[in-house]
């Protein structure tokens, strides 16, 4: 039996499963705008969360499986990904398409205006997620080929986290939760410490002669992709900040 998740994701059904649940979600509108006039342009930010969540579920889905094939040894369990790529990119442009439409007819303020920034800054990054998803499959493809030269522990591991830092920072966008959303930052470091320790383990057993270079690099590269993961991840946890407080966190550490 391959891991779960935080979630309990260890199905495509129950991948969607969470994304799902937040569809059900209103889009939240500041004040008492959504009657008369309002209605249909509140509806139609509405939709576009639920476009953002969809992508979602498709990006967590494609690492999710990338993973999976891995660790289980199946290639058949990737025979989705490439689909799942297309359907993404098609996403990403109805959503650049939908938002664009939105600030240009309504002309949104405050609240608004913010969430529309986020939602087309999320896009962006939940394009990239899945790009980066692509590129760990195709290591593993290249990795189910070749014997396996350790046991695969931190690699699910880091792929767990870094799923779990998606899945929030979509929720934290859905619920406008700011303590959910400081959670994916903090969520960052342990990532981070995931990868260094993943790269000195394989540098060292490269190094010493006990494993050939070619699958290790391999495994450095997607310990890699899933940290990169986990940045865009953090980019929409940061947005979800300036959505809820009107306050731009990124480069913090600069002020």
């Amino acid at each position: 039996m391959w891991f779960l998740n935080p979630y309990g994701c260890i199905a495509r059904e129950n991948c969607y499963s969470f994304y799902k649940s937040l569809l059900t979600q209103p889009y939240l509108s500041p004040g008492l705008r959504d009657f008369g006039a309002m209605r249909p342009f509140i509806s139609e930010l509405g939709e576009l969360q639920n476009k953002i969540l969809e992508m979602g579920g498709l990006v967590e889905t494609s690492i999710h499986s990338s993973i999976r094939s891995l660790v289980e040894r199946d290639d058949k369990l990737m025979a989705d990904i490439w689909e799942i790529e297309t359907r993404i990119n098609r996403l990403d442009i109805e959503i650049d398409e939908f938002a664009t439409r939105l600030l240009a007819l309504h002309q949104p303020v405050a609240k608004d205006l913010r969430f529309l920034t986020a939602a087309i800054k999320i896009n962006s990054d939940l394009e990239r997620m899945g790009d980066l998803a692509i590129n760990i499959a195709q290591r593993s493809v290249s990795l189910l080929s070749r014997p396996q030269i350790k046991p695969l522990i931190d690699i699910p591991h880091m792929s767990r986290t870094v799923e779990a830092m998606v899945r929030r920072s979509l929720d934290a966008f859905v619920q406008r939760d700011e303590a959910m959303a400081m959670n994916v930052l903090m969520a960052d470091d342990e990532v981070d410490e995931l990868k260094n320790s993943i790269y000195r383990d394989l540098l060292g057993m490269v190094e010493e002669g006990s494993a050939p270079a070619a699958p290790a690099f391999d495994l450095i590269f997607i310990a890699h992709n899933l940290e990169r993961v986990a940045d865009h991840a953090t980019n929409i946890a940061e947005d979800v900040l300036f959505l809820i407080k009107g306050v731009d966190v990124r480069h913090h550490h600069l002020a």
